[in-house]
């Protein structure tokens, strides 16, 4: 949890926690298929809405309108439809992909709040099931909205303009999530001993998951490349250039991703993409966020309502715990460039630097989660400021988990 190396009395997870990760995997696995088959095989765009549409045509070579510069969902949907057809490939690819979140997030909480039970501790089996249960809560949660036939100044859509951390409408976000949690994880981890230290082997880890989330979607690449860049330099200037090796040593591991990038945006903004002459990325103060809200700011508090109260409520610890602090600086370059970016001609409506913003959202949600069960193993906090805390996180489930149902029944996204 924190940015120094502690010593752990753990040596492993308690046996029977292996079959719960397999029970939870396995039920959420069969659940997602439920949906990208549904959201495959529709019959209008209003019933189980999403955007596999146009990536279907994509898989079949057949001009979709749009610009994916980023093939790692369709050659695997590709390759599917090898042996079944074109959309049973797509739900697949979709299926596989993001069952890879669940399965690294759980590997990475499991790690990190290791050393609060002891190994030989008689509960330690009930409280890793319990991490593990809290962990795929978080991919139920969303944005927090009023109920039926009560509006909120400025906020028209309960979903658009506010923005749920799970996107269960859009393959490709949910496809690269897994590579990003663990290209996240592993670079909060090394900028705790990169300017003492390299570790050949988490440097080649992270490298290789964030190329291939940036080969799936670059979404969360533009946003940790912003944050790490400003975190480093910041570093940098702070040790008065002393640590420039290590520096530069860890800016090597994005080199194959830098390539990458400026492929994919040749893709989507050059001379051939479907963009045009019209196309480019512009600048203006919540333009694209002002197409689906008038009111930036309550949107952002219902979007992150627990994390900021958990922040808001550990401000003293912040500086101790590298994952949630870097979250954070993560969380605020996702934000600042959703609020001044923007994609110009046909694509601006689109706002599709919100899905940098949305990976913010999730993460933070993630670190809040770290610190509030660490904070309530430990009993650090008055019970009051830990109900509070555990209230408003429940509040984001329930609202999350009736849109999934919305979702799961068929529900447009676009509400």
């Amino acid at each position: 949890m924190s940015g120094k190396k502690t010593k752990t009395s753990v040596t492993g997870p308690a046996p029977s926690t292996k079959a719960v990760y397999l029970l939870l995997l396995a039920a959420y696995t069969v659940l997602l298929f439920v949906l990208f088959k549904n959201q495959a095989f529709h019959t209008d765009y209003l019933t189980y809405g999403s955007d596999v549409d146009a990536y279907i045509l994509e898989m079949q070579g057949i001009d979709s309108g749009f610009d994916f510069p980023y093939p790692v969902y369709f050659m695997l949907g590709k390759f599917i439809a090898l042996f079944t057809d074109v959309r049973m490939g797509a739900a697949l690819s979709a299926t596989i992909l993001n069952s890879l979140s669940p399965a690294v997030l759980s590997y990475f909480m499991l790690k990190a709040l290791a050393d609060l039970v002891p190994s030989r501790d008689k509960n330690r089996a009930a409280y890793e099931a319990f991490i593990l249960l809290i962990t795929y809560s978080v991919f139920f949660v969303s944005m927090l909205y009023p109920p039926e036939g009560i509006y909120l100044p400025g906020i028209y859509l309960k979903n658009l303009g506010v923005y749920s951390p799970n996107p269960y409408y859009n393959q490709t976000y949910l496809a690269a999530r897994g590579f990003a949690i663990a290209a996240f994880f592993l670079f909060a981890h090394i900028l705790t001993y990169y300017e003492e230290r390299a570790d050949k082997k988490e440097y080649i880890a992270f490298s290789v998951f964030l190329l291939l989330a940036t080969l799936t979607k670059p979404s969360f690449t533009l946003v940790l490349i912003s944050a790490a860049a400003v975190h480093m330099f910041v570093r940098l200037i702070l040790s008065k250039g002393k640590k420039i090796r290590a520096f530069l040593l860890l800016l090597s591991t994005a080199v194959p991703t830098f390539i990458t990038l400026l492929i994919q945006f040749g893709g989507v903004f050059g001379s051939s993409s479907h963009a045009g002459e019209g196309g480019g990325i512009g600048i203006g103060l919540g333009d694209a966020w002002g197409v689906y809200t008038d009111n930036i700011v309550l949107a952002v508090m219902l979007a992150n309502a627990f994390p900021g109260l958990v922040l808001l409520l550990n401000l003293k610890s912040l500086k101790d715990h590298g994952v949630f602090s870097f979250a954070w600086e993560f969380m605020m370059a996702g934000f600042l460039e959703f609020l001044l970016l923007y994609e110009k001609g046909d694509r601006f409506v689109h706002n599709n630097f919100a899905w940098g913003y949305m990976y913010g959202i999730f993460f933070v949600f993630i670190a809040g989660l770290m610190i509030l069960i660490e904070n309530t193993m430990k009993k650090k906090q008055p019970a009051p400021l830990l109900v509070l805390q555990w209230a408003v996180y429940v509040w984001h489930l329930g609202c999350g988990i009736a849109f999934f149902a919305l979702l799961y029944t068929g529900g447009y996204f676009y509400v």
